[in-house]
């Protein structure tokens, strides 16, 4: 049966990563939805989709060409000097033609300040080389037309599936120290939410920053224990961490581009999905 698209042409470039999955598994029966794959992952071969796509050998440019797609999705992974020519090359593109660039950050651009969670229009601030790279390409993509981008701020991802969850499984398995840090308040999401909230972005042709967070803090080893002790009956070993004896704040919170109730997440929420 075909499937009845809507005007959009979307490719998501790095659709084979974990979050690259769920948007293009949230999107493809809507949009005619376009992925790039890494060249380790055989599992989208037979696709006709999906592209391989080596960031290190690559032109992605050529990739965008051939699709000429409206919305470009960048869940981009691998060498940061490699991803920011990427970056430039899609920037061009994005420029150049009709299209728009949804670019997906992180929580660490605003990794130097400590004292309050961080909201859409604070300055970004870090003393990270990942937050110093994210801050680089936000700050390119901010110089195009603000009616072709959305930045999307990302807190840390969890879900059953997830990286972070599948480690922690993996450290309670072999007995090894599971990482937490105990004065650090964050806010968390799910890759499930985050692929329905970037869904209605597009949807309503939103443009801007957004945060893509829980809207209420968690502290990481209050959460992260409780994912620990909702898994079974372990004995856990835990490595705490201090990068400082107060309080300090790694959240992403919306205040200015908030989304309705029902795309909203609370941090018991993405706990209950991170141990289904």
């Amino acid at each position: 049966m075909k499937k009845n698209y809507s005007k959009h042409k979307i490719l998501i470039i790095g659709a084979s990563g974990f979050i690259g999955k769920a948007l293009y598994k949230e999107l493809y029966g809507y949009f005619n939805t376009f992925g790039t794959y890494n060249v380790s992952n055989k599992e989208f071969e037979n696709n006709q989709h999906f592209f391989q796509y080596n960031i290190d050998e690559d032109d992605i440019y050529e990739i965008i060409d051939a699709i000429k797609p409206s919305i470009i999705i960048s869940t981009l992974r691998g060498n940061f000097n490699a991803q920011i020519l990427a970056h430039q090359h899609i920037i061009e593109y994005v420029k150049e033609n009709t299209c728009k660039l949804l670019f997906l950050s992180s929580s660490n651009v605003f990794d130097a300040y400590s004292k309050y969670p961080s909201y859409e229009n604070d300055t970004t601030f870090s003393n990270s080389i990942y937050g110093h790279f994210k801050i680089k390409i936000e700050n390119a993509i901010m110089r195009l037309p603000k009616a072709k981008w959305a930045i999307l701020r990302i807190p840390m991802v969890m879900g059953t599936n997830s990286p972070r969850v599948l480690d922690i499984k993996q450290a309670l398995k072999e007995k090894t120290a599971i990482e937490v840090f105990p004065n650090l308040i964050i806010n968390v999401t799910t890759e499930d939410k985050l692929a329905q909230q970037i869904h209605y972005i597009i949807n309503r042709n939103k443009t801007g920053i957004f945060h893509l967070g829980s809207s209420d803090l968690v502290h990481h080893d209050d959460f992260i224990k409780e994912i620990v002790e909702s898994l079974g009956n372990y004995k856990p070993i835990y490595k705490q961490v201090y990068t400082t004896n107060d309080d300090r704040y790694l959240a992403v919170l919306a205040k200015h581009n908030v989304l309705p109730k029902n795309l909203q997440i609370k941090s018991k929420d993405v706990l209950k999905s991170s141990i289904l």
